[in-house]
Formats: C-alpha cells, sequence, structure tokens
C-alpha cells in the first residue's frame, strides 16, 4: 500500500526531538513507525502516523517544516532473508531504493518495511510480480 509519510525537519540540539514527539503525543497521536536521519545541523524526522494530512497541518501550526511524501508499505515474513528478497526484486528491475526502514508488528509471523522509491506503481507491480505482499490499512493502524 501506499502511504503518506511526514518528514519533519528538526533541529539537531538537545531536546529538539523530543519536542516533536511530545506534541503529537499531547494531540493523542500514535506513531505507527519513525526513522530519523541527521547531520551536524538537522535531522529529518519520518514518521507513519495516521491522519498524516491533519498532522501535518497541526505541526506546521506549531511552526515545523513538514513534507508528505508517498512511501510503500511492505508485508513480508519475519524470517531472515525476507527483506534481501524484496530488495533483490527491486535491484534487478532498476529500481532504486533511496531509504528504508522498518517497524512494529503486533502480528509475531510478520515483519513491515517502508520502502522509499522514486516510483511506487512500478514498484508495486515488481512487488506483485514477486509475490511480496504490500501491507494494509489494518496492518499499519490497527
Amino acid at each position: 500500500m501506499i502511504l503518506k509519510q511526514l518528514s519533519v525537519f528538526v533541529e539537531n540540539k538537545l531536546g529538539k526531538l523530543v519536542d516533536v514527539v511530545e506534541a503529537l503525543g499531547q494531540e493523542g497521536i500514535d506513531i505507527r513507525a519513525l526513522s530519523i536521519a541527521d547531520t551536524s545541523d538537522f535531522g529529518i524526522l519520518r514518521v507513519i502516523v495516521s491522519g498524516p494530512d491533519d498532522v501535518a497541518a497541526l505541526l506546521r501550526e506549531q511552526g515545523y517544516i513538514v513534507r508528505l511524501t508517498n512511501v510503500l508499505a511492505v508485508s513480508l515474513p519475519d524470517a531472515p532473508g525476507s527483506l534481501a528478497k524484496v530488495l533483490r526484486a527491486l535491484s534487478d528491475e532498476n529500481i532504486n531504493v533511496e531509504y528504508t526502514y522498518a517497524f512494529v508488528s503486533h502480528n509475531e509471523d510478520k515483519a513491515y518495511v517502508v520502502i522509499k522509491v522514486e516510483n511506487n506503481e512500478h514498484a508495486m507491480q515488481v512487488l506483485a510480480k514477486h509475490g511480496v505482499l504490500l501491507a494494509d490499512e489494518e496492518d499499519i493502524y490497527k
């Protein structure tokens, strides 16, 4: 499934990350997945939440710079080599993975991974051809 991911630009200073996370918590927003990449001056907090358009607007009202990006959510067996199979299928079709991160599953036999590629539709076709399942809304938000 294609998800909207929030990318929040956070100053790389003590307490700035917790400020964003607390702001979400105070609004009752449950973070389903997150990743942070940093440089010496700022970080990019990537989060998956339900209602991403509303959450982006809320954070912008609080002064944060937020961008929405479409990413793929893939469901795969929680077993060695599962992620490699997904990445190999994309690589063999010349689809570059810009970044990826995993997130918590309440299902013991599944794992979920967010994948950022340039062309989501093409990547979904390739993954389907290789028997890779996309996560559905219930996997992500329940």
